[in-house]
């Protein structure tokens, strides 16, 4: 009997003791520790994003110069006095818009080289020291746009890099089509597909817009501060490079285009393992100043958004606004990391 009470109470004694220091390492964690910083994601127009994280900038497919350009989608304001732009106009980029939104950057991610894309991006590497990266097509831009080699990484899909506070998967992706395919003429397999062409190695500034070709696509995965943000710049992927990812946050391209790829939201939703959290991308008129009316374009989101939601209807569906900020919870409270290291639970 008396070795039965003694193993009972050095059971309980232990059990507060491992309480106690547990509550004092709390105690003395939080009298130390700094300020959580969280994920910031901040839309800049057509598939532009730029995500913050501490003194980390990652800067996603800028595009702000916004030229007035006929789109697929959408006509050019009458209001815009800016000349017409075709594929064979010089076009600079908009440096006092770039330079009123864009103070600094650590990183460039391209996913692929059209304009809307990659016009900014030499400016910004140059003015930032920003290292881009991107398909080959995304290197030789740079190149033959005046951005230091050593700020420069190729990359292609499958590859995972790892950078200072954060790491990257690196995904293969295809660009949006504008017409459904005929289905009496079913497409090959990708791999007998012919690659989109690049931008050339060799071309010659000063570059024309229509120049900026697609030069192959690519999707990345970003995990950084305890979150996994998957983004498109188009509207298509690759369902079998995506299927098994899951991702906490999943910007999706959601122009009309994605019509033409069946069942496109629903079955990205379903091999993402439906995200708790998707903002729209590549959604807006990105070929109108930032100071013309987007409500055309939130009008013919809802669709999109309708379908998210019938896909998944738990998943939280944000329409990103210029340059205001959308802020991820934090994932990495000093509480549940020392629960982890300690291996229990307050109902242990």
């Amino acid at each position: 009997m008396t070795r039965v009470v003694t193993r009972v109470v050095t059971r309980v004694v232990t059990r507060v003791v491992i309480r106690v220091v547990t509550a004092l390492l709390w105690i003395a964690a939080v009298a130390n520790a700094q300020p959580v910083q969280p994920v910031q994601l901040t839309y800049l127009g057509t598939a532009g994003w730029q995500i913050t994280h501490g003194q980390t900038v990652i800067l996603i497919d800028p595009y702000l110069t916004r030229a007035k350009v006929n789109s697929p989608n959408d006509a050019v304001s009458p209001s815009d006095t800016r000349p017409l732009v075709t594929g064979n106009s010089i076009v600079e980029p908009d440096r006092a818009v770039i330079d009123a939104h864009i103070q600094r950057a650590s990183y460039i991610f391209l996913t692929h080289t059209h304009p809307d894309h990659s016009l900014d991006m030499p400016y910004i590497a140059r003015k930032t020291g920003a290292l881009v990266v991107g398909t080959a097509s995304t290197a030789n831009l740079a190149r033959v746009s005046g951005v230091p080699e050593a700020q420069i990484k190729a990359v292609k899909g499958g590859d995972e890099l790892k950078f200072e506070g954060f790491s990257v998967r690196v995904i293969p992706s295809l660009h949006g089509i504008f017409r459904r395919p005929d289905p009496s003429r079913p497409n090959p397999p990708l791999s007998l597909q012919p690659s989109p062409p690049l931008f050339p190695a060799d071309a010659k500034p000063p570059i024309r817009y229509g120049q900026h070709v697609e030069g192959g696509t690519l999707a990345y995965l970003i995990r950084i501060g305890g979150h996994q943000i998957i983004l498109f710049g188009s509207m298509n992927y690759i369902e079998s490079e995506v299927t098994g990812l899951r991702p906490d946050v999943a910007l999706i391209g959601a122009m009309p285009e994605r019509q033409n790829i069946d069942d496109y939201t629903p079955r990205l939703m379903r091999a993402l393992g439906n995200p708790p959290l998707v903002l729209p991308t590549h959604w807006d008129r990105f070929n109108v100043p930032y100071s013309v009316s987007q409500q055309p374009a939130v009008d013919r989101l809802q669709s999109f958004i309708a379908e998210v939601k019938a896909a998944s209807p738990d998943t939280r569906v944000i329409v990103p606004e210029y340059f205001k900020p959308i802020s991820l919870a934090s994932k990495t409270g000093l509480l549940a990391c020392l629960l982890r290291v300690t291996n229990m639970s307050w109902d242990s």
